[in-house]
């Protein structure tokens, strides 16, 4: 299956998922302010543990600034639910059979458990007001992320 990236200009993929309390998040809904679209491999991982982290403890800058913040993973909303609970995530974590990832090019191949396969490539997005994509980062390193993307916001 080829797996295409998406660019700044290019607009966002519009998605409708289910997340953590079970309720359906479009993006559609949300044009007219910015909106931070993440994707992380799984829920309670370290490293996807830490960018929910991060997310959440920047995260009242963020929404202070208008901005939405929405997590995508492949896990079930109760999975979902529980990390949210957990990690006290003020935001959406939506659930994705893997169709939105790979519209978006979060999808490749990436070492799993250690074991060379496929999946979702952790990714930051920053949809724009009309919907344009204004920041796209493939392949991140949770260190610093949520950092460069609040300097790419201005905030």
């Amino acid at each position: 299956m080829l797996v295409t990236t998406l660019s700044v200009g290019d607009s966002a993929p519009d998605f409708a998922l289910t997340d953590q309390h079970g309720e359906i998040i479009r993006l559609s809904d949300l044009v007219g302010s910015p909106v931070v679209v993440y994707f992380y491999p799984k829920a309670g991982t370290r490293k996807c543990t830490q960018q929910a982290c991060d997310f959440r403890d920047n995260y009242a800058a963020l929404s202070d600034a208008g901005v939405t913040v929405l997590g995508i993973s492949l896990d079930q909303p109760r999975e979902l639910a529980i990390f949210g609970e957990e990690q006290q995530v003020p935001y959406s974590l939506l659930s994705d059979s893997g169709a939105t990832a790979m519209e978006w090019g979060a999808w490749g191949e990436r070492p799993v458990a250690g074991i060379a396969g496929t999946g979702v490539i952790r990714s930051t997005f920053i949809v724009d007001a009309t919907g344009k994509l204004s920041w796209v980062a493939y392949d991140i390193d949770p260190d610093g992320h949520v950092e460069e993307l609040r300097a790419k916001l201005g905030i």
